[in-house]
């Protein structure tokens, strides 16, 4: 079934939310956006979206939400002004990385006849540009899967918030890889090895992904968020050896909205 005529609207057009909007918009749907920040929208208002005003009129005429905000605060402030406007037989699709609790006070916000999907995403800007990201889906996607298809590729997770909570698992895992790898680099510099021979060997060995990520010129995860990704873990379990990579992430704050390899330097 050609799914183009469905109005989409998009809410949230950070470095990941721009790139993932422009696909939809390419792909022919009808794109309605909205951004707290109004001028990010301006490239996707010029190749044929419509601006709204707030999160509201965003949502009142759309047959799919998608959202992809910074954290769990962002969250519930765009959903206590849009969800009033949800019409029934709305699915919202929520990407953000907000663990599975915050995802859980979402859904009980909605009004009858309004579904949500959590789907959040790994990958960075270069697979959201290229709609090879890794979708975690929690929830029924039936509604919406040739929409998910656009943007990556699925991982069907189970129930309702076992997608945010798999992304949960699987973002720690990446940010603590990275943290060994920045670690180790400091190690090898006390020991007087070269930084390329030291990045080459662990590169070949079970941090080789770590290290890949250290190494990515064309993603943007800021350490902010990183940060904010492994508190949301810590909250669920005890779990010192990221509480460690959280307080590692926080020690330089001028670093706080570069990209992740940052910490590697």
């Amino acid at each position: 079934m050609d799914t183009t005529s469905q109005k989409i609207a998009f809410l949230g057009l950070g470095s990941m939310g721009r790139p993932m909007a422009r696909r939809l918009l390419d792909a022919g749907h009808p794109l309605t956006v909205w951004n707290r920040t109004a001028a990010k929208a301006a490239p996707l208002v010029e190749a044929g979206a419509t601006l709204a005003a707030n999160p509201a009129d965003a949502v009142r005429d759309a047959d799919v939400v998608i959202t992809m905000l910074a954290d769990p605060a962002a969250a519930r402030a765009v959903a206590h002004e849009m969800v009033p406007a949800l019409r029934p037989g709305t699915h919202w699709i929520d990407t953000s990385t907000i663990g599975p609790d915050a995802g859980r006070e979402l859904a009980a916000m909605l009004p009858e006849g309004v579904t949500l999907t959590d789907a959040p995403v790994m990958g960075s800007v270069d697979r959201a540009a290229t709609g090879d990201l890794l979708i975690l889906a929690g929830g029924d996607t039936t509604p919406v899967a040739e929409i998910l298809a656009r943007l990556g590729t699925v991982t069907p997770c189970g129930g309702p918030g076992a997608g945010a909570a798999l992304k949960l698992v699987l973002i720690s895992a990446a940010i603590a890889g990275v943290a060994a790898v920045a670690e180790s680099l400091t190690l090898a510099q006390s020991l007087g090895l070269p930084r390329e021979l030291t990045l080459r060997t662990l590169g070949a060995g079970p941090l080789g992904g770590a290290v890949g990520r250290v190494l990515a010129t064309g993603s943007h995860f800021p350490v902010a968020l990183a940060a904010k990704d492994v508190a949301l873990a810590t909250t669920n379990a005890e779990l010192p050896l990221l509480e460690t990579v959280h307080r590692f992430l926080l020690t330089d704050p001028s670093l706080l909205t570069e990209d992740l390899a940052a910490v590697a330097r």
